[in-house]
């Protein structure tokens, strides 16, 4: 089974930059130490052709495990993320009884009407399981479709962490590729990254399930720096470590020729 994913972060201020897109990386980060291959991260305006569109397109041609999209679910008229998920899956968009039930009792407890805007967050596309929402109001959304679960959570930050970690996260784990990941970090002075670019080459080639990354970092006391990055994966995390290590020392070694200085900055298995 392919355990890939995509992300979708939707808001028309994200794309004009006026938010910093914090769910992009959260979730990104949180999806691979699960095991997941995360693909792609795709962030649109807030319109329902668009979003239907490019969501239709990732599931027909990449067939991910799961997709994950944040934004739109609130009370606002530009809120309108569960109506492009339903529009791509054919499916429609309908009163779920347990997200109106979630949602009057909130609204009941305040001591407030239940006007349109709010009943409309409990609109879910059909056959969809409502992931409550601890510190919000509004509903997320999990649907099975095929072989893919649709994830839709609110891009409030705080409210997408909560939901995640105490609903979301706990349910991939139970169904994801069980793999343990091991990553080193290590800080390289004295070698420039196009000098550093053959090594790495060679540790991807010979090495399987890893991926390593190079971050020029600028200078020190005239000398280039360079952070580099290893993420091995094994459903064992002793393997997983074994292995990451195993890369970390075979590029290192590989350094004999330069007058370069190495600094152990991160180890962590996952």
């Amino acid at each position: 089974m392919s355990y890939t994913a995509w992300v979708f972060t939707i808001g028309t201020e994200l794309v004009q930059g006026r938010v910093v897109n914090t769910n992009a990386a959260y979730i990104g980060r949180r999806l691979t130490l699960l095991g997941f291959n995360v693909i792609g991260v795709i962030t649109l305006v807030d319109d329902v052709e668009t979003v239907s569109r490019y969501l239709s397109n990732v599931l027909i041609h990449e067939r991910p495990r799961v997709v994950v999209t944040t934004g739109g679910l609130g009370p606002t008229y530009d809120d309108r993320t569960l109506e492009a998920v339903a529009k791509a899956l054919s499916r429609r968009l309908v009163l779920n009884e347990e997200a109106f039930k979630t949602v009057k009792e909130k609204y009941d407890k305040k001591g407030l009407p239940l006007t349109p805007e709010r009943v409309k967050m409990a609109y879910l596309p059909e056959g969809a399981e409502p992931i409550p929402n601890p510190v919000g109001t509004a509903p997320g959304s999990w649907i099975e479709h095929g072989n893919t679960i649709i994830v839709s959570l609110p891009g409030v930050p705080s409210e997408m962490m909560s939901m995640w970690e105490g609903w979301v996260e706990p349910r991939l784990k139970s169904i994801g590729p069980r793999l343990h990941i091991a990553e080193i970090t290590i800080k390289i002075v004295g070698v420039p990254e196009a000098s550093l670019a053959p090594f790495i080459e060679k540790a991807v080639k010979k090495f399987a399930r890893v991926y390593i990354k190079s971050h020029p970092k600028g200078e020190e006391l005239g000398k280039p720096v360079v952070e580099l990055y290893i993420m091995a994966s094994d459903e064992s995390s002793e393997k997983a470590i074994s292995i990451a290590e195993d890369v970390a020392k075979f590029i290192v070694d590989s350094l004999h020729p330069y007058p370069a200085s190495v600094e152990r900055l991160e180890t962590r298995v996952s």
